[in-house]
């Protein structure tokens, strides 16, 4: 099996469930594609005492029917049993586990819970009448269930209120690849790609493990982004619609919101977003929250403001590359070659860019050398109806200091002019009065190559390079 790069401490995890004395009941969630199913598979090296995997959309007949035939597969049966509904099924599934040699754990993974769950199907009923009732009393049982409907994940198993209440052992939440973790993929893979176009790749396809999985090493970024999206059958063609329809009921309600958040790359309140796409109430609440459990957006706080002034920004890189690109592209295998070095593909990589910065807080916060001080991250805009001025990112430390963190990308230095130099000053003083804060302001930029030097450049007191992003 493909080696695995990264995921140190989810392996950790799960070997600590296989040593350890009781039976474990382990969630194991995260993005779709992020690479949950791979983790499983390459921990447990497919030898398992029991695996299902639920199918989308199919009737809970035909899952039990195939829950059947898996019992019947790995129990060495003649023939599978009948089963009514899911009380029965795990009711035989105990019954061929109490048949196995007392002196093993027994591995039972379940696959995509979340498509097993269909309405009225009684399966999460079922499910703690067999954890609790036998699982749970035992000491030989490591149940592993993942899902990539993060927000169903969450609410039915972690945070349930029933008969599951508090019987999770371990959660093991899959986040997307870090810049770090991605040139290790490439490397692996024998990718010849510097540190500027790995961040370019990020820009497309974030941290996610298997659409790194599809790039061809023979090819430049340029040649893989067209050979991705815009060739006659391209793998990631048709992801979009694919990847919002697997992970949410009323999935068109989801891209609404997503799409609205597209076109603000300094992201949107709820009361903008209710004014754009006319959802509101407990609806967008609900669109809102498993949209975040899911990774495609992030809330962040305004500085010195309520919790109902947050600021939601779109943070997955693919849907972004999709409403930007993909979704109105004219009918061109070679799109991306010929639109590489045009101003709109330079203004994607200044919003991107950003949000790889916002991605990769930790690694600033290191180079900052205030990886062990109390922070805290946020955005902020001006109330003054006459004056549109904002900033993307702010690290407040408890050193009564703020890091106001200016993010850009360019393909070389980055030169700051004398008008610049102003924007920033005039910037920082508005702030200062709005917010009305006596802290120190900290002009910390961020950028592919560093500052060029120059007679303005000396506004510039803390510094962060792309390099450092892959800390």
């Amino acid at each position: 099996m493909e080696k695995i790069i990264g995921r140190e401490f989810e392996y950790q995890q799960l070997n600590e469930c296989i040593k350890s004395l009781r039976s474990e009941f382990v969630i194991v969630y995260g993005r779709r594609r992020i690479g949950k199913t791979f983790l499983i598979r390459n921990f447990f090296s497919d030898t398992y005492d029991f695996q299902f995997t639920g199918t989308r959309n199919m009737p809970p007949k035909k899952q039990l029917e195939r829950f059947a035939k898996a019992l019947q597969k790995f129990s060495k049966s003649q023939f599978a049993p009948e089963l009514k509904d899911w009380y029965d099924a795990f009711d035989s599934l105990q019954d061929y586990l109490e048949s196995l040699p007392k002196d093993k754990r027994k591995i039972i993974f379940i696959d995509e819970m979340p498509w097993i769950d269909s309405p009225k199907s009684v399966f999460v009923n079922a499910l703690e009448s067999f954890w609790n009732s036998w699982a749970a009393m035992r000491d030989d049982i490591v149940l592993v269930a993942c899902g990539s409907a993060t927000s169903w994940m969450t609410d039915k198993l972690i945070e349930n209120q029933g008969g599951l209440h508090n019987r999770i052992t371990r959660k093991i939440y899959l986040r997307p690849f870090t810049l770090k973790e991605c040139r290790q993929y490439l490397k692996n893979k024998r990718f010849a790609w510097n540190d500027y176009q790995i961040v370019q790749c990020y820009m497309v396809l974030g941290g996610v493990p298997f659409y790194y999985s599809l790039l061809k090493p023979n090819m430049s970024f340029v040649q893989n982004v067209d050979y991705l999206f815009f060739k006659d059958g391209g793998v990631l063609k048709d992801e979009f619609n694919e990847l919002y329809n697997a992970l949410f009921p009323f999935a068109d309600r989801y891209i609404a919101v997503v799409r609205a958040l597209s076109s603000k790359r300094e992201g949107l309140t709820r009361s903008e977003v209710v004014k754009v796409t006319k959802i509101s109430g407990g609806g967008l609440s609900q669109i809102l929250d498993n949209l975040e459990k899911c990774d495609f957006i992030k809330g962040y706080k305004k500085f010195n403001s309520a919790t109902k002034n947050t600021i939601y920004r779109l943070t997955d890189f693919y849907t972004f590359f999709y409403f930007r690109f993909l979704e109105k592209s004219p009918d061109d295998d070679e799109y991306w070659t010929h639109v590489a070095d045009t101003p709109k593909v330079y203004a994607w990589q200044g919003y991107t860019f950003e949000l790889v910065c916002m991605m990769h807080t930790s690694q600033i916060k290191q180079k900052l050398g205030i990886s062990g001080m109390a922070t805290s991250v946020s955005g902020w805009r001006s109330n003054s109806g006459n004056v549109n001025t904002q900033i993307d990112m702010l690290i407040e430390r408890s050193d009564r200091t703020i890091n106001v963190c200016e993010m850009k990308f360019s393909l070389g230095p980055y030169v700051i002019d004398k008008d610049y130099e102003k924007k920033l000053l005039d910037r920082n003083a508005i702030f200062k009065s709005e917010v009305r804060t006596n802290k120190t302001l900290n002009i910390t930029f961020i950028t592919v190559y560093g500052v060029f030097r120059n007679e303005h450049s000396a506004i510039v007191q803390s510094e962060v390079t792309a390099e450092d992003l892959f800390a």
